[in-house]
């Protein structure tokens, strides 16, 4: 192994206590490699772009901003009918985080791999680069293409160019297969994202001259407030669909800021919100709720104070969900490969819903769960990887026409 593995792997026969090994390797580099979103992916698309060239692969990168990058390879012909691996290579942050090894050195032991991102999600991209060698030896009838992006975590901002050029560059695509950990069940369907911040300017005074100032936190605890009772309203009596946990729309308030001192009427109050759409929804009309509070009781009062107060919401991340089309061919091929007879529904979003709507049918799974990721001490399962190289080695028959 190399110097970023800390490795006391068991387990595995035959070709797949090789193959497993190969896995572990590569993952051990990706994991080595920093690349929580708010940092440079450039080092480790260097890495891929040596290995894949290694075996004959070309690769394009698609920059996105002087310090990340999208790849994507391609394997096996220049042809229609192509079979894309999807999957980010943006981590989550660990500060704050209370792990037991360093996130970023790979530890194997009791049947798990351990770092930032082994199961979230460079367990599928360790898993697809160690077929590569075998890829490249096969007589493809129909491309295999692999495609990693950058920035997922930050609202799936750096797959869009990459979308952008498959679509003036890549004959059409049969199926998009984002390697998401999903236990290795074939999700369908997820929910979508919609990622906002609310920055009110109230006026400062002083905290007994209430009359004179505007309090930000108050208003900004009053438009909260508003978003908790939707939530409450679509918990209740929202859309209901089957399959999803929830299985409604869901919002939540995840960061809030304002203020600097006890006795001072706060002149500044932010907060950051998601929605959760199911997929067959927008979040256009809660939106609007929001803003109509804000136009018509919140900003006629604070203009009464001062007419520089004001409250402003902007869209962060915008993602759609996948919808639910059981008899794409993505699906479909993703039930043989996995060898199961039925589909799930996720509550996350993935890049899958993009490649969707960019006229690519995709379709969702990949090794390790989702309730390991974005925590401390993250790991993904050996068995777990075991079962996503079965997967492709089906899709490599498949794509060789076997």
């Amino acid at each position: 192994m190399d110097a970023h593995s800390n490795m006391n792997a068991s387990g595995g026969t035959n070709r797949t206590g090789t193959e497993l090994a190969d896995v572990l390797e590569l993952l051990s580099r990706l994991v080595g490699f920093d690349t929580v979103s708010h940092r440079s992916n450039l080092e480790l698309i260097a890495f891929v772009e040596e290995y894949l060239a290694r075996f004959g692969v070309p690769s394009w990168r698609i920059d996105f901003g002087p310090e990340k990058a999208n790849l994507l390879a391609r394997i096996g012909p220049d042809a229609p009918g192509g079979l894309v691996l999807s999957g980010h290579t943006d981590v989550v942050p660990v500060e704050g985080q209370k792990w037991t090894s360093d996130p970023f050195t790979l530890r194997v032991e009791g049947g798990r791999a351990y770092g930032r991102g082994t199961t979230d999600m460079k367990g599928f991209i360790a898993c697809a680069l160690a077929l590569v060698p075998q890829l490249a030896a096969m007589e493809l009838k129909r491309p295999i293409w692999l495609a990693l992006s950058c920035d997922e975590e930050v609202g799936c901002t750096g797959v869009r160019p990459l979308l952008r050029w498959m679509r003036q560059n890549v004959p059409p695509v049969q199926a998009v297969f984002v390697g998401e950990p999903s236990g290795m069940e074939v999700v369908s369907a997820h929910k979508g994202i919609t990622v906002l911040r609310t920055e009110v300017a109230g006026l400062e005074a002083h905290a007994s001259c209430t009359h004179i100032g505007v309090n930000a936190i108050h208003v900004a605890a009053r438009l909260m407030t508003e978003i908790a009772q939707i939530a409450w309203e679509e918990q209740q009596h929202g859309d209901r669909a089957e399959g999803f946990t929830p299985p409604h729309t869901t919002l939540s308030v995840g960061v809030v800021k304002g203020g600097i001192a006890k006795n001072i009427i706060p002149g500044q109050c932010a907060f950051e919100w998601e929605i959760r759409c199911l997929p067959h929804q927008r979040p256009d009309a809660i939106i609007a709720r929001l803003q109509r509070l804000a136009r018509k009781e919140l900003e006629p009062a604070m203009h009464r104070v001062s007419k520089d107060t004001g409250i402003k919401t902007k869209v962060l991340a915008d993602v759609p969900g996948l919808p639910q089309d059981d008899e794409s061919p993505a699906v479909q091929l993703a039930l043989q490969f996995a060898g199961r007879n039925a589909t799930a529904r996720a509550a996350y979003a993935t890049e899958a819903g993009l490649f969707a709507e960019h006229g690519m049918p995709a379709v969702v799974c990949g090794p390790g769960h989702i309730e390991q990721a974005h925590k401390p001490d993250e790991f993904v399962e050996l068995a777990q990887l075991e079962r996503c190289m079965t997967f492709l080695h089906r899709l490599a028959d498949y794509a060789a026409d076997r």
